[in-house]
């Protein structure tokens, strides 16, 4: 029955990632740093977005940055529509719809590199078969750790197998 449990790790890995969502706009709420709790706090309760402190583009860019933080993309969207709207240039557009996709939200370069990691290869390995430098690699692997929650390549290549990325 594998397929059966990849489903039910798949489902409760996804009741897992949608509470702590959850627990982190409620604490970015609590902490109504320059109104963006009270974005958080809105978007949370379904209550569309479309105030950001009028007249103030840094602390509506931290709100728009937080905002990509919770996964607010409802939010993401009034808010970059409104900056945008008011002049505002060089605003990020945020993850790509693949990176968004992913359970761990790896982009594609980092699932590229975790693949070189499952084979065993040093990063300099890696920087040569993708033709990046050594540093860049070092890079993607910090990222892939930290998205992944691991403390070191095996583990991240167990949970990356875990939740169905290589598949």
């Amino acid at each position: 029955m594998p397929g059966r449990r990849r489903r039910e790790r798949g489902f409760f890995h996804e009741a897992r990632v949608e509470r702590e969502r959850a627990a982190r706009m409620e604490a970015a709420a609590a902490r109504d740093v320059d109104g963006v709790g009270c974005l958080a706090a809105q978007h949370l309760a379904g209550v569309p977005v479309a105030r950001v402190a009028p007249g103030q583009e840094g602390s509506q860019r931290d709100a728009l940055d937080e905002l990509h933080r919770l996964g607010a993309q409802g939010a993401v969207v009034a808010v970059t529509a409104r900056l945008r709207r008011t002049g505002v240039r060089g605003l990020p557009r945020g993850p790509r719809r693949t990176t968004r996709a992913n359970p761990s939200n790896l982009t594609t370069r980092e699932i590229e590199v975790l693949a070189l990691l499952k084979d065993g290869l040093r990063n300099s390995e890696i920087a040569e078969r993708l033709v990046l430098s050594e540093r860049t690699v070092h890079h993607h692997v910090s990222a892939i750790l930290r998205k992944l929650e691991s403390g070191s390549r095996t583990e991240a290549v167990a949970r990356a197998s875990a939740l169905g990325i290589f598949s």
